[in-house]
């Protein structure tokens, strides 16, 4: 089994509110979820107005597999922020 894992730090500076943030965050972790089929969630910085913390996860039985739709999510997030763009991005792989 492989787990390949990304955090992802999205900065939107032009948000002024909890509400303006999660308008833009929520439809994208909708989209990636059902487009890609991989588990994803703000898992961080809900408090802030202008960072989200967002978390992808993918479970395959084949590395490049998992790291090629691990990717693709990714590369969907960077595409598709409106407002906002990619700070920084973490990723790890594990296998089981």
């Amino acid at each position: 089994m492989v787990i390949a894992m990304a955090y992802l730090t999205i900065e939107m500076p032009e948000s002024h509110s909890l509400k303006e943030k999660r308008s833009t965050i929520r439809p994208i972790i909708k989209r990636i979820q059902n487009r890609f089929n991989i588990s994803v969630a703000e898992i961080d910085h809900l408090e802030s107005w202008q960072v989200a913390g967002v978390g992808l996860v993918c479970v395959s039985n084949s590395r490049r597999h998992a790291e090629e739709m691990l990717q693709k999510a990714i590369d969907f997030v960077e595409e598709h922020l409106d407002g906002g763009h990619l700070a920084e991005v973490e990723t790890d792989t594990q296998t089981f």
